[in-house]
């Protein structure tokens, strides 16, 4: 059982790094957030069909309720990545990572409204302890500043985020992770055609292999292992465990861009990134 778990959560923390190239991507993709969105969602779309296919999925849905669900939930993934890409914009990728990494903490308080599951204080306790850390991270309350934007960007982006979890989390014994993703991605998809009618498409040859590295590292891959794991873990608990997200995006953008975080920015990350030990502890228990 103990080696069950340990494996479980080492494939999720590895789906955690991969979807962590989303930071550096998101910041440095000379494009905007919502023409990124929809690149990143049709190009995912083909490479997860593909592997559908190959894998002999079966793509059905299989009621009129789950198709609303599941439209209910790739809106919220749709708003998820578009403030998401807004918020690393408008800070840098610690601020942007960090800010949205409010959501394991929002999820758990929503939790108890989606299931039979009661508020538990522990999680009041990590709420706390993340809103401490975010407030460190905010370096002006004056909405003129752009990091606050950049972090009010990410928590709105964190609260679609934990919807989205929460809504899908009902499916996932009953579907594959890829078919689940596919669906998403399609949905997310057509919700964005709107943006090929306003945006700039004259450098968008040049970040074609920035696109198909976040549509295939980051999204095809690293998102649907974080589905899968939705199978062994609370929506909660795979979702704190996977706030170590914000120290592995921080060690790549300063590997590959040199993006150098402030002191207050250690101190606010280091402080929500704790509830990734403690939840990580409490769900082997």
């Amino acid at each position: 059982m103990e080696n069950s778990h340990g494996k479980n959560v080492l494939l999720l923390l590895l789906g955690t790094l991969f979807i962590s190239t989303s930071g550096v991507l998101g910041k440095y993709i000379a494009l905007a957030p919502e023409l990124i969105i929809f690149c990143r969602a049709s190009l995912a779309t083909v490479f997860i069909y593909i592997f559908c296919r190959f894998k002999k999925i079966d793509l059905k849905i299989s009621s009129k309720k789950d198709f609303i669900s599941f439209l209910v939930s790739g809106f919220f993934m749709a708003a998820h990545w578009v403030t998401y890409f807004y918020a690393l914009k408008l800070s840098n990728v610690a601020i942007g990572m960090l800010s949205m990494f409010t959501f394991p903490v929002i999820t758990a308080l929503l939790e108890p409204f989606f299931s039979k599951q009661k508020l538990n204080p522990v999680h009041v306790l990590l709420a706390f302890l993340v809103l401490l850390g975010v407030y460190m991270l905010v370096p002006d309350l004056s909405l003129e500043n752009q990091y606050l934007k950049g972090i009010l960007f990410g928590i709105f982006s964190a609260f679609c985020y934990s919807l989205r979890n929460l809504t899908l989390k009902k499916h996932v014994k009953n579907y594959n992770g890829s078919m689940l993703m596919l669906h998403q991605m399609i949905i997310v998809s057509v919700l964005l055609i709107p943006v090929l009618f306003f945006s700039d498409f004259s450098n968008i040859e040049s970040q074609l292999p920035l696109l198909v590295l976040v549509a295939l590292l980051t999204t095809a891959i690293g998102h649907t292992m974080l589905v899968y794991s939705l199978k062994h873990f609370s929506v909660a608990t795979a979702s704190i465990i996977s706030s170590v997200q914000p120290i592995f995006g921080i060690i790549i953008a300063y590997i590959f861009v040199n993006e150098v975080p402030s002191f207050n920015t250690y101190i606010g990350g280091s402080l929500i990134l704790l509830t990734v030990v403690i939840e990580s502890i409490r769900s082997k228990k």
